[in-house]
């Protein structure tokens, strides 16, 4: 069993991955927010009163040279190392990684970790994001869908205020899995000037049609829901059958079928039930996947979800303008960024002179090695930030 990764319940329900109990050598962390009075959009829409949470271990040094950034997953949050409280039953879906004498040694960095704009996890505590279940303080009601499109870069673009603000002028690294990596990359293009080099995990500059073609797939069933009424459902009963069905597909394709097979099989969810006897038997993993989108969609909002869709959508970096060092780091069985993308795009940094290298991690859950495996490169990020 995997050790140490991912708080995000659905997907350690379904990975099979136990978290370590609170001790008394816990790193503990507290949520922080950042707030602009105003910020305006790439495409050039006003946000009011914007808000983002985030969270930091370690020590600035005197020049302020020794920060870290962690950019987090499409359902993630900064929460990625450390707790909140030793009581807590589990640490962030990095602390292995993270923290006093580990990989990433919060006594040698100043890690920071942010909640993107437009967060899945509305609904859960130590979460602080502006989107479209936020108030709009012109009309004293949730956005819904009326709140702007956002995209990768406006999320770094809002880091990037965090760090002005905390008189950091450049970043030791920026490291992250998945979302995470569109970001990684989308620093390195934006603001070459404010980042050393990038650690981009599962993840392309920027997507193909293929993968914008399943992004808009996973946010389907909400539009199909009729709860969902255009987005305006903040006073009403939410889509939540559309919301669980959006989960249920992002979980089974951020896995693959090595996971699918050892930890299922074609076993019946009931002993004595046999799926071919009737439509109400069912497989264990129809249900071992229901239950957990359940249990997932109590901490997420619907709308959130389609605009996160299209923020991912409209990833794309430029990669002419990449050029500090990368580690780009994917696995062979990805579902999500598929190998050849994250491949192409090494090759054709590194044919400019964009210093590039890669790493493979193996293991049985597809797109989520990112996460869960990461510490299988240990060594290659250990050199590649001392250098």
């Amino acid at each position: 069993m995997i050790r140490r990764a991912f708080f995000v319940l659905a997907l350690l329900v379904l990975a099979g991955v136990s978290q370590p109990r609170a001790h008394a050598a816990d790193l503990i962390v507290e949520k922080k927010t950042f707030a602009l009075p105003s910020y305006t959009t790439v495409g050039g829409a006003p946000i009011k009163n914007m808000r983002i949470g985030w969270e930091a271990a370690g020590t600035l040094n005197a020049d302020k040279s020794n920060a870290i950034l962690i950019t987090h997953f499409f359902s993630g949050t900064s929460h990625a190392f450390g707790k909140y409280a030793a009581s807590d039953a589990t640490a962030g879906y990095w602390d292995g990684l993270i923290g006093p004498s580990k990989l990433i040694d919060t006594d040698k960095y100043y890690v920071i970790s942010s909640d993107t704009l437009v967060n899945l996890n509305v609904k859960a505590p130590n979460v602080v994001t502006t989107g479209p279940a936020s108030i709009d303080p012109d009309t004293g009601k949730p956005y819904g869908m009326r709140f702007p499109v956002v995209s990768i870069r406006d999320f770094v673009r809002v880091q990037k205020a965090l760090i002005d603000s905390l008189g950091i002028k450049k970043l030791k690294a920026v490291m992250g899995a998945s979302m995470g990596g569109l970001q990684a990359y989308e620093w390195a293009a934006s603001y070459p000037e404010a980042v050393e080099r990038i650690i981009p995990i599962i993840a392309s500059p920027g997507g193909d049609a293929f993968l914008i073609g399943w992004l808009d797939a996973w946010g389907q069933p909400i539009r199909i829901d009729p709860k969902w009424n255009g987005g305006d459902y903040y006073d009403k009963e939410p889509p939540l059958d559309g919301l669980k069905a959006s989960l249920t597909l992002i979980t089974l394709q951020a896995q693959q079928w090595e996971w699918a097979a050892k930890a299922f099989g074609t076993a019946p969810a009931e002993a004595g039930k046999d799926p071919g006897k009737a439509f109400g038997n069912r497989f264990k993993i129809e249900v071992a996947l229901d239950a957990a989108a359940t249990a997932r969609a109590k901490t997420s909002d619907a709308n959130s979800l389609l605009y996160l869709v299209k923020a991912n959508q409209l990833a794309d970096a430029d990669r002419s303008k990449i050029k500090v060092p990368v580690l780009a780091i994917y696995t062979p069985t990805d579902l999500i960024f598929y190998p050849p993308s994250i491949e192409t795009a090494a090759k054709a940094m590194a044919a400019t002179g964009t210093p590039v290298e890669t790493a493979q991690l193996t293991g049985p859950n597809g797109h989520l090695n990112g996460v869960l495996a990461v510490g299988q490169a240990a060594d290659k990020i250990k050199a590649f930030l001392e250098r």
